[in-house]
């Protein structure tokens, strides 16, 4: 004689028969390492398993993932991507900092690595502008007992004052949040090495403009540096994302 409890369950018409080992154990849980049964579907965020008999919960991460909402990279991803800048100028407008120079020494908003990073180009910049126009005169002078040598120092003169008067338009550009100038002082870091280099062949016959001379070429890296701390690139993407 059967107890109420095992009086079997009515068969619903159109099903198939149950088959052993079809009926998933109560819960839902399945005994580790037995495949899961014919027909069961996975919760919503099921990620799966990295191993045999390994089952993850929904939001759980995987070995090798970083975890939702943690803001760490996962391992083997870099921190950092280069990428090249595409709000490059359009036209001539675009090159000259938005209302003049008149708000040269202004850096409201910008982080703490900008800021000395920008001052560093500015100031540098208006140095090299200002000893550059001195060793004009005396490079004109040179002409008078050594015009060979005074030839090529008037000629890496002039490539420095070029420098001098770019990077100070740059580098107010860079305050504005454009990335294509920051590359391109960046690339200025570059040109300001090989003037050294030229310079101290010369004889250092316009050694103090900013590329003029090694010590120039170590203050413009450092500045190259501050621009692309972390701190730096997140505020070039909040500037780029609100434009």
């Amino acid at each position: 004689m059967s107890t109420p409890d095992e009086t079997p369950q009515p068969q619903q018409p159109g099903s198939p028969p149950p088959q052993p080992g079809n009926v998933p154990p109560a819960g839902n849980q399945h005994p580790q390492g037995s495949p899961p049964p014919q027909g069961y579907q996975p919760p919503q965020g099921y990620q799966p398993p990295s191993q045999p008999g390994q089952y993850s919960q929904p939001g759980q991460a995987q070995p090798g993932q970083a975890q939702p909402g943690s803001g760490q990279p996962a391992p083997g991803q870099p921190g950092f991507h280069f990428e090249m800048p595409t709000d490059g100028p359009r036209s001539f407008n675009d090159v000259m900092p938005q209302g003049g120079f008149s708000g040269m020494f202004k850096t409201q908003g910008l982080p703490t690595e900008l800021k000395v990073s920008y001052f560093i180009w500015v100031i540098s910049g208006l140095l090299g502008l200002l000893f550059g126009l001195i060793a004009f005169f005396a490079v004109i002078a040179a002409f008078a007992f050594a015009p060979g040598f005074a030839a090529i120092a008037l000629i890496l003169l002039l490539i420095t004052l070029a420098v001098a008067a770019a990077q100070v338009v740059l580098a107010m550009k860079m305050k504005e949040g454009k990335e294509w100038a920051r590359l391109a002082l960046t690339i200025l870091a570059g040109v300001s090495l090989l003037l050294a280099i030229f310079g101290a062949a010369s004889g250092g016959g316009s050694g103090m403009g900013l590329g003029g001379n090694w010590f120039g070429f170590l203050v413009s890296a450092v500045a190259v540096v501050l621009m692309w701390l972390p701190n730096s690139q997140l505020w070039f993407k909040t500037v780029k994302g609100h434009a």
